[in-house]
């Protein structure tokens, strides 16, 4: 028997692969889209048939990291026999958020994978990084169904170790390869989700030599991170990076503050008498720390770090260690070209402004709304650059492939969906943007190029200051929405003298809102340095 994607074993052969009769009926259909064999046994899905998609969920891609293999690099998953059930929830990543609270497992190197309910074959495929600072969110938490529907491709998402089970600097772990000793275990799983799409996709109709590797927030960074890691080369054809950015991190600081997160539970089980004490202890690299950090449930290690919220030094990750991460970071010169889209809001900075200072703010008081509108404002101006232009501009001597620049107006972190998708809330204007963007997808998808016939020109990123540079796409321009080439630059400089002019809130206001809310973010380097910051890298204990 032979399904529309693949190859299905005959019913022989199946007796052999399953070793049992029980589940052969499972066979039995050849109008069954949803079976399909892969290279390590064959894999049983699910129609949604209201949405038009087949779906797989819960899909292996490597051996459970758990027991001896946390915090090594993923192994291979092992063949299986019978059929595997690909219908049911797929097991997320270990997290913990003022959400949900803890939930998850170690036990979570799995894909979701969409296509169209159709017959049609060599689709385009999507690998999708989900956001979350690389310490929450899920495989099922994007824009699946959207995605897959406006491209017309196979989508798949990928769970990957998260928190300090994804990414860990001290000493101690590093006892295996040079790849495993860098610390990036989720980069290490990323590789080997691609190479499992790569080998297998076909089966699900997909073309495993044209893959788009796409992300948000936390998944665009690692995008972003993946061209300039050597373990990527020739693993893509394209890639997206939705509200994403540049940033790596330094090694030996992320180890102390590994450390200084971990200290308290040490001190906890009586592995020293204070928390200095403890944090020594756990920056070196003997048996006694390693044997510690494996006997710690999963639970405990991942509730240790606080939640990043858009700031390296919460949770150091990416780590620039000259194997898997050069270290010279996004300056290198050995980037792996594609083409690529980076797509940015002009709101990127609302759903962060209102922490730490504006807690204490009093939301009836008649000061707070120009308090919001002038960290909206001068964040999301910063935060914009971050994610495109300047990274762009980075880039640029060293990369030999088009990159195209997006901003949405009106467009908040990661809100690519605006584009994408419709609702009963929709306006007219967002209405005729779904019409538009997602022609550009899936002309990008297919040639690495998004233009097409009828759709307004997207010139590639130029740096030259005469020429536009973006493609805007406006659905607060008026009556209809608008998409057209801008020469959308901001200079940092000029973003931080227009905040020292800005005295629409009192002085001492402004100097709070810089210094608490808008410190120690990805984009806020220059700022930092320039309003002299409080370094939040330094680990002090009283």
């Amino acid at each position: 028997m032979k399904g529309i994607f693949g190859k299905i074993l005959p019913i022989a052969a199946c007796t052999l692969l399953l070793g049992m009769g029980a589940a052969i009926s499972a066979f039995a259909s050849e109008s069954d889209p949803t079976l399909v064999e892969t290279s390590l046994g064959a894999i049983q899905g699910l129609e949604d048939a209201e949405r038009g998609l087949y779906i797989w969920k819960n899909v292996p891609y490597a051996e459970a990291p758990v027991d001896e293999l946390r915090w090594k690099a993923p192994v291979p998953k092992a063949p299986w026999e019978g059929i595997f059930d690909a219908t049911v929830d797929s097991n997320v990543a270990a997290q913990t958020s003022a959400w949900t609270g803890y939930v998850g497992s170690e036990d979570c190197l799995n894909l979701e994978i969409y296509r169209p309910a159709t017959d049609e074959t060599g689709l385009p495929v999507m690998v999708y990084i989900h956001g979350g600072n690389n310490q929450t969110g899920n495989a099922a938490r994007g824009d699946n169904p959207v995605f897959t529907i406006a491209a017309n491709c196979i989508y798949v998402s990928v769970n990957y170790r998260l928190g300090l089970m994804g990414f860990n600097a001290l000493p101690a772990l590093k006892t295996g390869t040079e790849l495993e000793n860098s610390g990036n275990y989720t980069l290490l799983d990323l590789a080997m989700a691609l190479d499992w799409v790569r080998d297998n996709i076909g089966a699900f109709g997909g073309d495993g030599e044209n893959i788009t590797v796409a992300g948000s927030s936390a998944g665009g960074r690692d995008v972003m991170a993946l061209l300039i890691s050597p373990i990527f080369a020739g693993k893509f054809k394209q890639a997206v990076s939705y509200s994403g950015g540049m940033t790596v991190a330094d090694p030996e600081a992320s180890a102390k503050l590994d450390a200084s997160f971990l200290a308290p539970l040490a001190v906890e089980d009586g592995k020293a008498d204070d928390l200095k004490a403890a944090y020594e202890w756990l920056l070196t690299d003997g048996d006694d720390v390693r044997e510690y950090l494996y006997s710690l449930s999963t639970e405990r290690i991942i509730n240790a770090t606080p939640s990043a919220s858009i700031r390296m030094a919460h949770f150091p990750h990416l780590f620039a260690d000259g194997v898997t991460l050069p270290k010279e970071g996004f300056d290198t010169t050995a980037y792996t070209s594609v083409p690529i889209i980076m797509f940015t809001g002009t709101n990127e900075f609302a759903m962060f402004a209102t922490s730490n200072y504006f807690g204490d703010l009093n939301r009836e008081d008649a000061g707070y709304q120009p308090q919001v509108d002038f960290v909206n404002k001068y964040g999301g101006m910063l935060y914009e650059l971050f994610n495109a232009e300047e990274s762009a501009q980075r880039m640029s001597d060293a990369y030999s492939a088009p990159i195209y620049l997006l901003t949405l107006n009106g467009a908040g972190h990661t809100n690519q969906n605006s584009v994408l998708a419709v609702s009963e809330n929709s306006s007219d204007q967002q209405r005729e943007l779904v019409d538009i963007y997602p022609k550009y997808l899936y002309n990008f998808m297919r040639t690495g190029d998004p233009n097409g016939e009828g759709l307004p020109v997207w010139e590639a990123w130029s740096s030259d200051p005469e020429k536009p540079n973006t493609i805007f796409l406006d659905p607060l321009a008026g009556e209809h929405a608008s998409v057209e080439m801008a020469n959308r630059r901001i200079d940092y400089m000029d973003v931080l003298a227009q905040m020292d002019a800005d005295d629409t809130i009192p002085e001492d206001q402004k100097m709070a809102i810089i210094s608490q809310s808008m410190n120690g973010r990805w984009f806020s380097a220059r700022l930092d340095e320039y309003y002299n910051n409080e370094d939040l890298w330094a680990v002090e204990f009283e």
